[in-house]
């Protein structure tokens, strides 16, 4: 089966899907609308539907001539909270909130890989299972899944993902084996000292002049503690204290991201930033409390699956540029499901600079070239056939 000619066949009604997302964006958790479409379109073409997960989330099981093996294929579909500021017929609808990052396609994209699966599922070597995944923007949504056992009834043997990407244009694919994107914590620390006048500082105990001094010395962590040829982000990305121009506050709280790839770096980073807030903290006569949460683990393709998808990628687009080597210190959790379960994760170039379509994601100008939809589609069913006829990774 090449899938190709089915996907450019529904070309135009996979564009319809994306812009009315586009124009109708959700933020994690709650995307009622989003679901009801899904679901409706699920139990249209005859798959098992189960609703509800992790509030929103949508699972769409799809059986073949036999029950296994069987392959889950994720998106997600929640939006951020952006202003749109692109002057197109199908920009958001909704105030202060957008689809900036792709999610309107990646739903897209599944609801055809559906279409195309169920019209050959007489043909289907295994079971399809579809899952739908809310708050993919750092709330959650794949870790609730499966704590709500979306890798249960059935359990799947490989997980498959896509993300459009931005970073690279069309026709270009981004196939890595191994590591690909990067684990990310949160982190946010609050500095207590002692307030007072701003025209009296000796009487006070400053806790904006410590976290001055903090954040300064985190950047030391990755250039003076971690191999230069290793990878590490720290980032402080917000600061939030005081109440007046003449008032010295009480306290100072600031939050931001760890990315790495390896656990080994991270303890190294976790480790070197606790130090560091603690020590410089005690020498300013203040007290420091930390909290680190994990939000995403690093997303690891299967090396043996990745070869699959990449000979699936040159089969569907004979002129595809596929980049072996692409990291990016971006997360994903998707990979809770990847830490259970083997699997890959393809990043689909949708970039195109000759119509102004090549912002990055999270931008209120974001927008994509929608020809890559047909050719992820096509490129999405046909690894899924062919992980189920080759079952590269048997028990």
């Amino acid at each position: 089966m090449n899938f190709l000619d089915g996907a450019l066949k529904i070309k135009n009604e996979i564009i319809a899907l994306r812009r009315d997302f586009h124009q109708h964006p959700e933020l994690g958790f709650e995307e009622f609308r989003t679901s009801k479409i899904i679901a409706d379109w699920l139990n249209s073409l005859g798959l098992q539907v189960k609703t509800g997960i992790a509030k929103t989330g949508v699972i769409g099981v799809l059986q073949g001539m036999t029950e296994s093996p069987v392959v889950l294929l994720r998106v997600d579909m929640d939006a951020l909270p952006i202003e749109e500021q692109n002057n197109v017929d199908y920009a958001s609808e909704v105030s202060g909130k957008m689809h900036a990052c792709g999610h309107d396609g990646h739903v897209a994209i599944g609801l055809g890989v559906v279409k195309l699966l169920a019209a050959h599922r007489d043909r289907l070597p295994g079971t399809v299972k579809f899952v739908f995944q809310p708050a993919e923007e750092g709330d959650g949504g794949a870790r609730q899944m499966v704590a709500e056992g979306v890798l249960d009834n059935p359990r799947p043997d490989y997980v498959m993902g896509v993300h459009i990407w931005n970073e690279k244009p069309l026709g270009e694919y981004a196939l890595t084996p191994g590591p690909l994107m990067a684990g990310g914590e949160i982190f946010s620390v609050r500095i207590k000292g002692k307030g007072g006048h701003g025209a009296a500082p000796h009487k006070s105990v400053d806790p904006v002049a410590t976290v001055a001094q903090i954040i300064t010395a985190l950047q030391t962590i990755t250039s003076r503690n971690i191999n230069p040829l290793e990878s590490a982000v720290v980032s402080v990305c917000t600061v939030n204290t005081g109440s007046a121009f003449n008032i010295i506050p009480h306290e100072a709280i600031f939050t931001g991201t760890i990315r790495t790839f390896k656990p080994s770096v991270f303890a190294t980073v976790r480790d070197r930033f606790t130090d560091i807030v603690h020590n410089i903290a005690s020498a300013m006569n203040c007290d420091a409390e930390i909290s680190i949460e994990r939000v995403t683990y690093p997303v690891i393709n299967d090396p043996e699956i990745t070869a699959i998808m990449s000979e699936v990628v040159h089969q569907i687009d004979r002129d595809a540029i596929i980049d072996s080597a692409h990291q990016t210190m971006g997360s994903e959790d998707f990979s809770y499901m990847m830490q259970e379960i083997p699997g890959c994760f393809l990043l689909v170039g949708s970039a195109n600079p000759q119509k102004s379509l090549d912002y990055g994601h999270h931008h209120p100008k974001f927008d994509f070239d929608e020809t890559c939809l047909p050719f992820a589609v096509a490129i999405l069913a046909q690894g899924v056939v062919e992980l189920l006829e080759r079952n590269p990774l048997p028990d």
